[in-house]
């Protein structure tokens, strides 16, 4: 196949980014450099004109605090964009970011974008469509437990089977991988997220105390579990109470966290012994062997990996680093696209070339 000298060039001096466009966190990986950003996935725009005022970490130390005119917002839910606009401001805020790191000026770069592997032709055509109208040259596609699974390390291309389980903010990616494919998946719309709200509506019913979303996830990431700890902890949350109207600060427990998100837990529990159930035995057996990792922000809870390990029978490890799989593993992709290009999303039934 004929080379076009000048994209040839242009890929060679050309900036590579790999991103997990997340439903919680946007990680930015560029290539040579790492990961260069792992920012909140939040927008604040002015509600008359819906013009972007401040965006990622900024943007979320707004949320609960904003006048009447200003709302702090994700334009991601359950991993898929739900307002495209504000999804274009923020790929080209963190795309242009990415740009300024480098000494001199680059064409516009090639981007790899994860995406959830039950997401809809029109979601994918969604994430496509916001990446170029950001200011991409390139975009390609790869889903999300292929990309954890080569940010992990997994051997992935080899004929024995693997496990990733991405557990991030909006969805859980369970993913049985062989010779580059992917054997059995499940998407499942049920993660970090879902834990927070689950704590807000448990402190609310058990205290009659209302609490944000950003203290439930402070809770859930302090002394949150799914499997009881060598000693439990205690923390203090603030709310308003719904009964006086004051604010209230209250000592909950590791356990009754842990209670709260039990129901989410499981939830993720059987939809992993789902996708083991239709497993060939063949990779059963390797599974003895090679384990189930897991990556994402959801991996870091405190004693899942005992708590799957006790349900499944297996050994559950966590990935290095977790939260960044997906954005060096969408990265990996562009050092080696020919490589790689199997593993990528193809569009062309929705007319992307």
């Amino acid at each position: 196949m004929a080379i076009n000298p000048l994209n040839w060039l242009m890929g060679l001096f050309s900036l590579d980014i790999g991103i997990d466009l997340g439903t919680a966190n946007t990680l930015v990986n560029v290539r040579g450099k790492g990961i260069v950003i792992n920012e909140p996935s939040w927008v604040a725009i002015d509600k008359r004109t819906r013009k972007p005022l401040a965006i990622g970490a900024q943007a979320k130390e707004m949320v609960g605090r904003t006048p009447a005119n200003v709302i702090a917002i994700r334009p991601l839910r359950d991993g898929v964009i739900s307002e495209f606009e504000i999804t274009q401001a923020l790929l080209g805020y963190f795309i242009g970011r990415a740009h300024q790191q480098t000494i001199v000026p680059m064409p516009r770069p090639r981007v790899a974008v994860g995406i959830p592997s039950g997401a809809t032709e029109v979601e994918k055509r969604a994430v496509y469509d916001a990446s170029m109208a950001a200011g991409a040259r390139e975009t390609h596609l790869i889903e999300e437990p292929r990309a954890a699974a080569l940010g992990a390390g997994l051997p992935i291309s080899e004929i024995r089977g693997t496990m990733i389980v991405d557990i991030g903010g909006g969805t859980t990616e369970v993913a049985l991988l062989s010779m580059g494919g992917i054997v059995v998946s499940r998407s499942l719309r049920v993660a970090g997220d879902e834990m927070d709200q689950d704590i807000v509506t448990y402190i609310r019913n058990k205290y009659n105390l209302f609490i944000g979303e950003r203290m439930a996830e402070q809770a859930k990431m302090t002394v949150g579990s799914a499997y009881p700890l060598p000693v439990e902890k205690t923390m203090l949350i603030r709310g308003r109470n719904l009964v006086t109207g004051l604010p209230e600060a209250i000592e909950v427990s590791s356990v009754e966290i842990r209670e709260a998100i039990s129901g989410s837990v499981q939830v993720i529990v059987d939809t992993i012994k789902d996708a083991l159930d239709e497993a060939p035995p063949e990779i059963l057996a390797d599974l003895i062997e090679t384990g189930v990792c897991l990556a994402g922000g959801g991996a870091l809870l405190q004693g899942l990996s005992e708590r799957l390990a006790d349900n499944l029978g297996l050994r559950v490890w966590i990935a290095e680093d977790p939260l960044t799989c997906v954005a060096r593993g969408a990265g990996m992709i562009l050092e080696d696209l020919d490589k790689y290009r199997q593993f990528l999303v193809d569009l062309n039934r929705t007319g992307v070339r």
